[in-house]
């Protein structure tokens, strides 16, 4: 392919553009509720880079796409990288095919595989810019989980090279293809609501300084590469790669808790900030600005508080007793509330006429996100969430960041992404953060 497109033939025509209907689509389990067709013409040969338990739900889904097929992932945690290897191989033993599934320690060696298409990356939050760029770079179409990245920096720097480079990256915010948060947002652009002046947003609290205890690294984790720029003097505790067994099988039992320290995520701010206050963003027509100020936590309210220029607030404030992490989305002619599994409105006839209900099927595992993905890529068009509004996204949550760290209020202006009157530079240095040696963005 890298071939073809080198002697002047683009993607868009050596992967044309024939569609795989519904009926091709019945036979793949856990697809058919998907109404998108999908374009199955040359099969894209995909790369897994971070293989935790994230990437094991993503893992699901793709192998189930066609015109998808799985053929390398890379790992600093060596019996992750086995265990991809053995699912792959076992999925595709299991449906008559042969697996070809090369694995890695260094992400960059993946890269190197000019018959790679596109690359999966469900990598802790820290090394997701870095990791991203590169792809890029390399020509790589990419599928990167959320929240898109660490720094504010890092992603305005991610938009230039997505763009100056024409790759198709989707960030992984499934909610934006789920029918219980498309017809919210629907309801609130289309008026229904008249003038939206608040909205909850529930995610829950800012991150917190890492204070686990120091413990003995397992033989095969490569710690350094694992902290990658992050300061080494950071110590390795299991909850930061939860163990697994492959005999017995035995996945995660739990997510990596890298994302709760500020030392190295965001926090429940950036891992359910970039689901919910997305929604938000996405309702309010807020995908190419942002709020204007930021209030955090302590200062004078209980929840993070965000104003917009036309007068609209966001609060990072429940919906109901129950801390359902959701969407309340407050207008001048009622209210509807959204999260996963629940939709309810104070008018009737703003409930849809069949509403998704919650199930035992873990949330990351249904994938008309991913088939979008895999349609945007061999169209060469920008798919459901595009770079700029996972950028965008993932400013705002790291703003209340911001704000929480300083104990103060922070105005923001989302057309030059500069803070306003940030008179001592403590918010705008914050921004970003010094790469150790040996490691850079661009």
């Amino acid at each position: 392919m890298k071939d073809q497109v080198k002697k002047g033939l683009t993607r868009r025509h050596f992967l044309g553009a024939t569609a795989l209907g519904l009926a091709g689509l019945a036979v793949f389990p856990g697809v058919t509720s998907c109404k998108s067709p999908v374009v199955a013409e040359t099969d894209l040969r995909f790369g897994f880079i971070g293989l935790g338990r994230q990437a094991m739900f993503l893992l699901n889904g793709f192998l189930q796409v066609p015109g998808v097929k799985v053929v390398a992932g890379a790992d600093v945690y060596g019996i992750k990288t086995k265990r991809f290897q053995k699912r792959v191989t076992e999925f595709y033993a299991a449906n008559g095919k042969e697996a070809e599934v090369q694995i890695f320690e260094d992400y960059n060696d993946l890269l190197k595989r000019e018959d790679i298409d596109v690359v999966v990356i469900a990598t802790p939050d820290h090394s997701h810019a870095m990791i991203a760029i590169a792809a890029c770079k390399a020509g790589k179409d990419v599928y990167l989980e959320k929240p898109l990245t660490f720094t504010i920096k890092e992603g305005q720097e991610l938009v230039k090279v997505v763009r100056q480079n024409n790759i198709i990256l989707a960030v992984g915010s499934q909610q934006r293809s789920d029918p219980n948060f498309q017809h919210a947002v629907k309801l609130v652009q289309s008026g229904a609501l008249g003038k939206i002046t608040t909205a909850h947003a529930y995610v829950g609290a800012p991150p917190i300084p890492y204070n686990l205890p120091e413990e003995t690294l397992p033989a095969d984790l490569n710690w350094d590469k694992w902290l990658g720029p992050l300061p080494a003097n950071i110590h390795f505790n299991h909850e930061l790669n939860p163990p697994i067994s492959l005999d017995p099988p035995q996945d995660e039992t739990i997510w990596g808790a890298w994302r709760w320290y500020k030392e190295m995520g965001g926090g429940f701010t950036t891992d359910w900030g970039a689901h919910m206050f997305d929604i938000v963003q996405w309702g309010l027509g807020m995908d190419a600005s942002g709020p204007v100020e930021i209030a955090p936590v302590g200062d004078g309210t209980e929840f993070m508080t965000f104003k917009y220029a036309n007068g609209t607030v966001m609060t990072s404030e429940p919906f109901d007793e129950k801390l359902t992490k959701g969407v309340k989305f407050i207008g001048e002619n009622g209210w509807i509330e959204v999260s996963r599994g629940h939709y309810q409105a104070s008018n009737p006839d703003w409930v849809p006429a069949k509403s998704t209900e919650a199930d035992d099927t873990p949330y990351e595992t249904k994938i008309p996100h991913q088939i979008n993905f895999v349609e945007a890529v061999k169209g060469r068009k920008d798919p459901v969430v595009p770079v700029e509004i996972g950028h965008r996204t993932c400013t705002v949550c790291t703003l209340g960041n911001i704000a929480c760290e300083l104990k103060r209020t922070v105005k923001w202006d989302p057309a030059t992404e500069t803070f306003v009157d940030d008179t001592d530079g403590a918010a705008t240095a914050l921004m970003h953060y010094q790469y150790r040696e040996g490691w850079s963005l661009v």
